[in-house]
C-alpha cells in the first residue's frame, strides 16, 4: 500500500514541482520579473491551502482511495490547460486549481500511513512517503528540463500531465483503505460536526505552533527551489543545466533527508520530533547563510555538497512535521490535523518566494534575499523552544 502512496506522491510532484526547475524558461517565456516567478509557486501553494483543510475532512470520512484519482486528474488538468495559455493572470489562475490537486494529495497519503503503520513505524513510512515530493521534484529536473530546453516546456509539461493521470488511474485500482478505517469513519459521520473538529485544531496550541514553524521552514524550501536555478546559471555564472543538476543535488538530499530525519527520529530520538526538528533548522540558518556571501564563480564542486546539505534539511523536513501534525490528535482526526498543519504552513510559501524574489528585483542581489531565510530560522528555533516546554 505504501507503493502505491509513493507512486501517487511522485507523479503529483513532477508536475507541481516543475515550477522550480522550468522557472528559466517559463520567465523568458513570458517576460517575468523575478517577483512575478516567485507568484507561480506561491499560487500553486494558495490552491494547497484552499484545499488542505476540506481534504483532511474528506480523507477522514471516505478513506484515501478515492482521492488518489480526484486530486491526480485536477492537478495533471489543470496543469496541461496552463501550457496552453500565454497570459500571466490566467495561468497564476490555473495553477491555483492545480494547486488544489497537489495540496490534497498530502492529507490523503498522510492518512494512508496513519493507518497502516504503528507509532515507532511511522517516521520512516512517512519520511519514504514524503520522499517522493523531492524525487519528484529531482526527476523534472533530471528530466523535464534539459527536454523542456529542446522542445519547449509546454509540450513536455503536457506529456508529462498524461503520465500524472494515468498513475493516479492505476493508484486508485491498486490502492486499499485499512478496513478499520470505513467502521470509524461510519461512527464520526453522525457524532462528529466539522466545524466544531476544526475549532478545536484551531485552539490546540502544539498543532498551532508546529504549524507557524513549518510556515517558516516550508516557504524556506519552496524559495530554494524556485531560485536555485536562477541564482546559480544568472549571478554564479553556473551552466543552465548544471545549474538544473544542483537543485537535482539539492532535492537527492531532501530524499535521503525525508527518510533519514524519520530513521533518526524513530531510532535515535524514540519518536521525539522536536529535537529533530531543531537540528534542520540549525542547518538550515548556516546553509542560507553561506549561500548568501557565496562569490561569483565559486567552484562547481563546492556547490555540489552545500546545496545537498541545504536541501537535506529544508526539504528533508517534511516527514517529521507530518508526523507531528498527525501525532498530537487522536488517530480518527489525522486527516484533518495534518490539512490543518499544511494550509498554515502554505502560507509560507505563498508569501515568501515573491518577497525573496522582490528583493532580488530591487538589490539586484541575492544577498539580502538568502539572508532573510537564515533570519527566518531563527524565529523558527524561538517558536520550537516554547513549544518544547508546552509539551514538557
Amino acid at each position: 500500500m505504501l507503493f502505491w502512496l509513493v507512486l501517487a506522491q511522485i507523479m503529483v510532484a513532477v508536475i507541481g514541482r516543475s515550477l522550480g526547475p522550468l522557472s528559466v524558461l517559463i520567465e523568458e517565456d513570458l517576460s517575468l520579473t523575478k517577483a512575478q516567478v516567485g507568484l507561480l509557486p506561491s499560487a500553486l501553494f494558495l490552491g494547497q491551502a484552499i484545499s488542505s483543510i476540506p481534504t483532511g475532512f474528506f480523507a477522514d470520512r471516505f478513506g484515501s482511495r478515492p482521492l488518489l484519482f480526484i486530486f491526480t486528474a485536477c492537478l495533471g488538468i489543470s496543469f496541461f490547460l496552463m501550457t496552453i495559455q500565454n497570459v500571466y493572470g490566467l495561468v497564476l489562475l490555473i495553477i491555483v486549481m492545480g494547486g488544489i490537486g497537489y495540496g490534497g494529495m498530502h492529507p490523503t497519503t498522510n492518512r494512508g500511513i496513519i493507518y497502516w503503520y504503528s507509532q515507532n513505524q511511522r517516521g520512516t513510512a512517512m519520511g519514504i512517503k514524503q520522499m517522493g515530493i523531492t524525487f519528484g521534484s529531482a526527476l523534472s529536473a533530471i528530466l523535464l528540463l534539459p527536454l523542456a530546453e529542446t522542445y519547449g516546456w509546454r509540450i513536455v509539461v503536457s506529456i508529462a500531465c498524461f503520465g500524472l493521470i494515468a498513475a493516479g488511474v492505476i493508484a486508485f485500482l491498486f490502492y486499499r483503505d485499512p478496513v478499520e478505517v470505513k467502521s470509524v469513519e461510519k461512527k464520526k459521520d453522525t457524532s462528529e460536526n466539522t466545524f466544531t473538529a476544526i475549532k478545536a485544531m484551531m485552539r490546540h496550541k502544539p498543532l498551532l505552533l508546529i504549524s507557524i514553524s513549518a510556515m517558516g521552514i516550508n516557504g524556506s524550501q519552496m524559495t530554494l527551489n524556485t531560485y536555485l536555478v536562477l541564482f546559480t546559471h544568472q549571478q554564479l555564472g553556473v551552466n543552465l543545466v548544471l545549474a538544473g543538476f544542483l537543485l537535482v543535488i539539492s532535492e537527492v538530499g531532501g530524499s535521503l533527508g525525508r527518510i533519514g530525519w524519520g530513521l533518526i527520529s524513530d531510532r535515535v530520538f524514540g519518536g521525539e520530533r522536536l529535537k529533530v526538528m531543531g537540528i534542520i533548522v540549525i542547518i538550515t540558518l548556516c546553509a542560507s547563510t553561506i549561500v548568501a556571501f557565496l562569490p561569483v564563480g565559486t567552484p562547481y564542486w563546492l556547490l555540489v555538497p552545500l546545496f545537498f546539505l541545504f536541501g537535506l534539511a529544508v526539504s528533508g523536513f517534511n516527514g517529521i512535521w507530518m508526523n507531528l501534525a498527525s501525532e498530537l490528535v487522536p488517530k480518527e482526526q489525522a486527516g484533518l490535523s495534518s490539512g490543518f498543519s499544511i494550509s498554515f504552513g502554505s502560507l509560507g510559501v505563498i508569501l515568501l518566494p515573491p518577497i525573496f524574489g522582490l528583493i532580488i528585483d530591487q538589490t539586484h542581489s541575492y544577498t539580502f534575499g538568502w539572508l532573510l531565510i537564515a533570519f527566518i530560522m531563527v524565529l523558527v528555533m524561538l517558536v520550537l523552544k516554547h513549544l518544547h516546554k508546552i509539551k514538557d
